[in-house]
């Protein structure tokens, strides 16, 4: 009645999907067992067999599992035909199949009758399967998919069943009697009811009847076939891999032959190799080997790098030593169809070498379309990928991974040799076949076939190491990044399936040299000598060129008499554009402008690069037709007066004395580079012009490459080791702003010159612990490995590529997880050597800032503003500046910089350049100074008369590189290209160029008769401090950037705060503080109202800004637009009014929801916000019950329907009645409105505590964030506790966390012990407390010595509300003897008469003048401290202060 049977295979299908009759796809049964059973569960008979393999192998992968080796089963095994036979008649005696996982059974067998020729007789079957979600909902073991239980192996489920392990897994004989037990073993508990018995009731009561014990086997005897394997193995004869004996001769050769790696990773095979490419080309040279190979997975993302550093390597080399050849490659993964993503298919790892720069033009190719179009887990090609782009290439069949290796190991010998001769039939000689010796035993019985395969199919092998990192030492640090990818612990054992994880199985994978390598072939001569002639195949080549920029398209219509040359096309047009744009910017053209317009633009024509700027202009011209804002320049290409001209730039450079030589050196071609700010908001649309304009295939984004940092790699290994999350978070922090390459290498002298005290402290703390052998000294000694590997990949903010043709003929590309647009494979340092257009395209929020207060101002006030039209001799602005009120200012908004703009009251625009460009680390120290002479303080000297001219402005100092060009060619006849030579030797220090230039400045000075004692003294003063000199030309440009942001705070202080607002609406933090900031302004800023809020921030008719609703979560651009669109007509009368209006389904109920709890519903009458939440017995809310009646409303206005009697729907829809409910406490307001915005809008809940919180608390809670420099102090802080837990700790002992707010920020605090029984009963949600705490040093670690983190004690808790009473000793009040009159005294004395008490009462008198004060006791008055009291002396203005 059942017949429950089990296979053993030759491994797995490639596609679980795949119909039975494609043969090669599955596996073949080599071994079968069967039981069969009556219905009562008595065995009738049992079989088992090995079958016979005929014209196939049993693959080493399969063997490890089962057993069976290939010859164990020719020996011992039956005829298929035989075996079907028998199973056939067993079949015929059943009416149920059954079987653990039996489907895979069910298509091995099936497969094989088909095979035969055979009906498949197993196709009508009813099944009963015991791995189930059933069995799986019965064993419930984590890790299924989708959360659920996973499915139970057999032996899970035997153990589970019966509390003991079975022997002989993965033997068919045993794997039946196993599978039986558990089979009637479930029927008789009835812990399954199988599809197949569903309306057979009968024979499962029958069953539970009979089966009233525990079932057991049958006791069948199994043959251990692993052991029988290695017997036939150990007699069988040429165990080891075929080898012979070397001739003299052989072995000479071996010796002069060279050694060459072809199968090496870089740290680009991202988090799969810790080789960099400097470490690889090092030791390649170091061992003389005469070429080395790149064969990252997938990518070519380290190919630039790795030629150009072998390339500085051969150039560094002296005359006559042997260069170093560069042979790039790839490591492809190879699958069957790289389009399909129905099921994962990683495909064969096949590594393929460049012979020219043709091949890596097609590695380019392959790469480029594995990751745009064939990623899926990983980046994949195909065989017809690979048939298209075959020329110029070799082939190695690659490690283990590969198709033929993996063949062998898991098919079978013969598809092994269908799959090399289909790779020999596409690169005949430049197919190799790669020997690899790892010390694996799987390597070996693999290499004995190949072998094999080489000398019948005629293919040379080679000996390769599959190399992942450098040296050997790197082998557990390699190891780590492997977890860190997997996200594994490196404790978890190495193997397949869960509770197991990938890692190499030995420490062979490192860079092995040449007598390594050698010793290992030493058997196969041949697989050393065969590599001269891969590397002599490869021929070199460069990947550097010039920049090729996209064709420029000269409109028909322009005449032109320039010859048919397209250079010089492009140069005439660009002279005829700048003469046009030189007219509208001056007017009529001087000769001095004319001069300068002739002299940039012959360098522009000498670079060789007039379409750059045809193409920049183009794009400018069409961002501003756009409505884009875009900048009036960056960096030096506002030097350009062409550049002004084309409208690229917006500031005049002969005005400003902005040099065009910092832009473009005259002496030198190089490629102009103009970067362009745009608003952020309309960057996009900047970006979607290109991509129409020159194609979305020859447009890309720059690739950028995430390293670990110091602190990341110690985080990372961290994890990967185990060790606490409080260790590595304590170590990461000591970790100071340098390598810890450096901390671990440099002398103390060096780190000290380098680092702060408390930096050099810490860095002697790390020290230490990297000497020890506990886990954290061996976190941080693999960490400085992992320091600086490739962690992941992004897309660069700005850069984008614009190519002539499609982007693949230049670079690799890639696909961007962040962007619709490919990014190329190569990073933003070599982009441009590789001859790529790079244009930077930035988004700066101050331009999209000025352009949201310009429509501000136009839609309150009817002005159209033009800011690049703004004064600058503006009154208000510089008063602005003068007070430091520059909060929300582009450039200027710093605390340090307030402070130097008091002191320096700035009132022309050169003072605001300059202090943009003095205001940075190193020239900061010379802000006093400059302050001092414009102010007259300090004398303004010139070492030259003739350094007046330049010097002005900066009050006789070198503030600007532009002034030391100017100063170089007055002063000693510099031309302007050595002047910039100059300045980028000094911004540099590049010393050999300063010894250079340095005599020609003073026989230049001195032939201009100048003292040689005075420009010794210029020079020296220029090498102490032109390196701090800033660039004028971008100093100027964002200075007026600044000077329009402060123009609009100073003339429409609320539209501009309220644009400084919405442009920080994604950060609530920026948000509270420039709330605060209106505050301070005199500017409401109120809540969002449904009649008055836009999208973003506003000013209402008030003056006061309107919160913007995109700030409330929830309500998105949809819902806004909506509720915009429907109060044109009119304002909103009620909610009923709101939801007959708006589209319900772009504003739904949870966006309706969360503007009702921010107060965007406050302004209609009648209602308050509880009311809307209020379920009014029946449990729906009376907001959904309106958005309901809306909803039927809509329907019923769009149907166009009227009642029986005629009436319209406005009278069939008669409006709800709002429920009356109460009111919601203060607190539970600004609770749901931080919930949905983020921040407290209409108050804070300390709002009544702001005296208590001000007289007796000495710390905020974000100073707690950094507990070190608050050591041994006692601390008072107070706020709102916001969470709170109760917890108990292993040994049933409470403790408590909770969550404590203040103004500035939150902190979340543990307290133990008996603090937490002493004080728990403060600690409740929504609590107002005062907590006094000392901050005390780490426990220390007794075995180590070592500080842990410091941690807090709590000395006190009090109710907030009892912190004036308790804490108050004496009111003291302050008053200045000049003002005192009799009237206010008497005044005084009648107003404290109402806060009478028992607190002391003090009168501070004061002389502010003689600088005097005397302290008198009030002897009759006492008074009571209360907040009411503190309120009313601030009312009447008094000057008071407690104790």
């Amino acid at each position: 009645m059942f017949l429950i049977f089990d296979t053993e295979t030759t491994g797995l299908p490639r596609n679980w999907n795949a119909p039975l009759t494609n043969a090669d796809n599955w596996p073949r049964c080599i071994q079968i067992a069967w039981q069969l059973h009556d219905k009562d569960g008595s065995c009738l008979s049992h079989e088992d067999y090995l079958v016979a393999p005929d014209g196939f192998v049993i693959p080493y992968d399969a063997e490890k599992i089962h057993g069976i080796s290939t010859a164990l089963a020719q020996k011992e095994g039956t005829p298929l035909t035989e075996v079907l036979e028998k199973f056939q008649h067993a079949i015929a005696q059943c009416e149920f199949i059954g079987g653990h996982n039996v489907s895979f059974d069910l298509n091995i067998i099936g497969a094989e009758f088909l095979r035969l020729g055979d009906q498949n007789p197993l196709e009508n079957f009813l099944i009963i399967d015991t791995c189930t979600e059933q069995t799986a909902k019965l064993c419930q073991l984590p890790g299924g998919r989708g959360g659920k239980f996973k499915l139970p192996t057999l032996s899970e489920l035997h153990y589970h069943l019966f509390e003991a392990p079975f022997e002989e897994a993965h033997n068919a004989t045993a794997d039946v009697e196993a599978t039986t037990r558990c089979f009637f073993e479930l029927f008789r508990k009835k812990w399954i009811r199988p599809e197949a018995l569903k309306n057979r009731e009968d024979i499962l009561q029958h069953l539970t009847e009979v089966l009233d014990q525990p079932v057991k086997g049958i006791g069948l005897k199994h043959l251990n076939l692993k052991a029988a394997s290695q017997q036939l193995s150990a007699l069988a004869e040429n165990e080891e891999e075929p080898s012979k004996i070397s001739s003299d001769t052989e072995e000479e050769i071996l010796q002069n032959s060279s050694f060459v790696h072809l199968h090496t990773h870089s740290q680009y095979s991202v988090l799969q190799s810790t080789s960099r490419i400097d470490d690889l080309v090092k030791a390649a040279a170091n061992d003389k080997m005469p070429a080395v190979a790149l064969t990252d997975h997938a990518n070519l993302m380290g190919s630039f790098h790795f030629i150009k550093a072998i390339k500085k390597y051969n150039s560094d080399l002296p005359q006559g030593n042997m260069s170093l050849k560069p042979i790039l490659g790839c490591e492809f993964y190879v699958c069957e169809d790289h389009q399909d993503r129905s099921r994962r298919d990683n495909g064969y790892q096949i590594v393929f070498i460049a012979k020219n720069k043709k091949g890596y033009e097609n590695l380019s190719k392959m790469s480029s379309i594995a990751y745009t179009q064939g990623f899926y887990y990983v980046p994949r090609i195909d065989k017809k990928i690979v048939e298209q782009y075959k020329s110029d290439l070799m082939v190695l069949t690659g490690n283990l991974y590969g198709e033929v290796p993996s063949k062998i190991l898991n098919l079978g010998d013969n598809q092994a040799e269908e799959a090399l001769q289909w790779w020999s039939s596409q690169f005949g000689e430049d197919l190799y076949i790669e020997l690899m010796r790892h010390h694996q035993e799987d390597e070996k019985r693999v290499n004995q076939v190949l072998i094999q395969f080489a000398q019948k199919l005629g293919i040379k092998i080679l000996a390769t190491n599959n190399s992942y990192y450098t040296t050997k030492d790197e082998a557990n640090a390699h190891d780590i990044l492997l977890c860190v990818k997997d996200g594994e612990k490196q404790a978890t054992p190495i193997g397949r399936g869960r509770g197991f994880r990938f890692g190499l199985p030995n420490q062979e994978y490192y860079f092995k040299t040449q007598q390594e390598m050698k010793s290992l072939f030493s058997d196969l001569p041949e697989a050393i000598i065969n590599l001269e002639q891969v590397i002599n195949k490869v021929e070199t080549f460069d990947l550097a060129r010039e920049v090729l920029l996209p064709k420029f398209d000269i409109p028909d219509d322009f005449c032109s008499d320039a010859s048919n040359n397209l250079k010089d096309r492009e140069n005439h047009f660009l002279r005829h554009l700048t003469l046009e744009g030189a007219k509208g910017r001056y007017g009529s053209i001087s000769d001095d402008i004319q001069e300068r317009l002739d002299f940039e633009l012959e360098v522009i024509a000498n670079t060789g690069y007039p379409g750059y700027f045809l193409i920049v202009q183009d794009l400018i011209a069409a961002a501003r037709e756009m409505g884009v804002s875009v900048g009036p320049g960056r960096g030096s290409a506002a030097g350009s007066v062409v550049a002004y001209c084309l409208g690229i730039t917006n500031l005049d450079p002969i005005k400003y004395d902005l040099l065009f030589e910092r832009f473009l050196n005259p002496d030198r071609v190089s490629m102009p580079d103009i970067d362009i700010d745009f608003d952020d908001e309309g960057r996009g649309k900047v970006m979607d012009y290109v991509i129409e304009k020159y194609g979305a295939n020859q447009v890309a984004q720059i690739i950028t490459y995430g390293t670990m940092a110091a602190k990341s790699s110690i985080r990372d290994t961290s994890r990967v080791l185990d060790l606490s999350l409080g260790d590595a978070d304590r170590i990461a922090k000591l970790v100071p702003n340098i390598k810890l390459a450096k901390i671990f290498s440099l002398e103390d002298k060096e780190l000290k010159e380098n680092l702060r005290s408390d930096e050099f402290n810490k860095v002697k703390e790390l020290q230490e612990i990297f000497k020890g052998d506990d886990l954290a000294g061996q976190t941080l000694q693999q960490a400085k490995v992992l320091e600086g590997s490739l962690r992941n990949t992004g897309t660069h903010a700005c850069g984008v590529i614009i190519t002539p043709d499609d982007i693949t003929n230049f670079v690799p590309i890639a696909s961007a997880k962040d962007s619709d647009l490919n990014v190329t494979q190569f990073d933003n340092a070599v982009v441009e050597e590789a001859g790529l257009l790079k244009m930077d395209f930035l988004g700066l929020k101050t331009l999209t800032l000025i352009k949201d207060t310009v429509k501000l101002v136009k839609y309150r006030h009817g002005i159209n503003l033009n800011p690049d039209k703004f004064p600058l001799d503006d009154q208000l602005t510089y008063e602005l500046f003068q007070r430091g009120n520059t909060v929300g200012i582009f450039q200027y908004e710093s605390v340090g910089m307030q402070k130097y703009l008091k002191d320096l009251k700035p009132n022309v625009f050169a003072d605001l350049i300059a202090m943009n460009a003095l205001y940075r680390p190193g020239p900061l120290e010379y802000i006093p100074s400059f302050v001092a002479r414009k102010k007259g303080e300090e004398e303004i000297k010139y070492d030259l008369p003739e350094m007046e001219e330049c010097l002005k402005e900066t009050y006789g100092i070198t503030v600007y590189q532009e002034q030391v060009m100017l100063l170089s060619q007055k002063l000693a006849g510099f031309s302007k290209g050595e002047a910039d030579l100059l300045r980028k030797a000094m911004g540099k220090k590049i010393f050999a160029l300063l010894n250079k230039l340095k005599p020609k400045f003073i026989h230049g000075g001195e032939a201009n008769n100048h003292p040689k004692e005075v420009l010794n003294k210029i020079w020296k003063d220029w090498e102490a401090f032109a390196s701090y000199a800033f660039n004028k030309s971008h100093s100027t440009c964002y200075a007026w950037i600044g000077y329009q942001t402060a123009y609009l705070k100073a003339h429409y202080p609320a539209e501009y705060m309220a644009a400084v607002l919405s442009n920080n609406m994604n950060d609530i933090k920026q948000v509270t503080f420039f709330m605060e900031e209106c505050r301070r302004m005199g500017i409401k800023v109120l809540g969002p109202d449904i009649n008055e809020s836009f999208y973003k921030f506003n000013v209402n008719e008030e003056n006061a800004i309107r919160f913007g609703m995109g700030a409330i979560k929830g309500v998105g651009k949809g819902a806004v637009d909506t509720i915009i669109q429907h109060r044109k007509d009119g304002p909103y009368e009620s909610i009923f009014d709101v939801v007959k209006k708006i589209d319900l389904r772009a504003a739904n109920k949870k966006a309706l929801e969360n503007l009702a709890l921010a107060g965007g519903f406050d302004s209609f009458k009648g209602a308050h916000r509880a009311q809307y939440f209020n379920p009014d017995g029946d449990g729906v809310i009376f907001l959904e019950k309106v958005i309901r009646f809306g909803s039927k409303f809509q329907e019923s206005q769009n149907s166009s329907q009227t009642s029986l009697f005629g009436e319209n729907s406005d009278e069939v829809y008669q409006e709800l009645v709002i429920p009356p409910s109460p009111e919601w406490d203060n607190l539970g307001k600004l609770k749901k409105e931080r919930e949905v915005v983020g921040i407290y809008i209409s108050g804070h809940p300390l709002d009544d505590f702001k005296k208590e919180i001000r007289w007796f608390t000495n710390a905020k809670l974000y100073q707690l964030k950094d507990l070190n420099p608050l050591v041994n102090k006692n601390l008072n802080v107070a706020g709102i506790v916001n969470e709170i837990q109760h917890l108990e700790s292993k040994n049933g002992k409470g403790w408590g966390r909770f969550t404590l707010e203040d103004f500035s920020d939150q902190y979340e605090f543990r307290i133990f012990g008996e603090e937490y029984l002493k004080f728990k009963h403060f600690i409740s949600v929504n609590q107002f407390v005062r907590i006094k705490i000392n901050i005390k040093e780490g426990w220390r670690n007794q075995e180590t010595g070592r500080l842990g983190d410091p941690r807090i004690q709590f000395i006190n808790f009090e109710m907030l509300h009892d912190s004036l009473s308790k804490n108050s000793k004496k009111l003291t009040l302050q008053l200045d003897i000049h003002q005192l009159k009799s009237e206010s005294i008497q005044q005084l004395k009648k107003e404290l008469n109402g806060f009478k008490g028992d607190k002391l009462l003090y009168f501070d008198l004061i002389d502010p003048k003689k600088q005097l004060k005397l302290t008198l006791a009030s002897r009759k008055q006492k008074v009571a401290i209360s907040p009411d009291l503190l309120s009313h002396l601030e009312d009447k203005r008094w000057h008071y202060k407690l104790n």
